[in-house]
């Protein structure tokens, strides 16, 4: 019911900046949340950032201060903006979309962040 598309993953250098977008279609409740997640070769998927419907954010510490997340409730499109980045977090990543209400959560295929040395 609900279809998410990530894109603008790619090769960076470490320092870099990479921008993702994730937009979403289907029924989308109102109230919800969407964010990013990442998820790294033998390691667990782990939470990058989140933004609600009102706007609250909520970011990983290990990215607090590089990452922005921002969101188009208009277009249904969640943003994250990576700057600083280190080889750490290459990963894929994936975009999340949870009707808060009633805690159901879509994933997306996922885009994958390379950063290099």
């Amino acid at each position: 019911q609900v279809q998410l598309v990530e894109s603008g993953g790619g090769l960076v250098q470490a320092g870099g900046s990479l921008r993702l977008s994730c937009a979403a279609s289907g029924s989308i409740f109102r109230i919800n949340t969407m964010g990013w997640y990442r998820q790294a070769p033998g390691k667990q998927r782990e939470l990058v950032a989140t933004i609600s419907s009102g706007g609250s954010t909520n970011y990983a510490n290990s990215v607090k201060g590089r990452f922005t997340i921002s969101r188009d409730n208009t277009e249904k499109t969640v943003f994250l903006q990576m700057n600083s980045l280190k080889p750490e977090d290459t990963g894929l990543y994936y975009c999340n979309l949870r009707h808060d209400l009633v805690y159901v959560d879509w994933w997306g295929q996922g885009t994958q962040v390379t950063v290099s040395s």
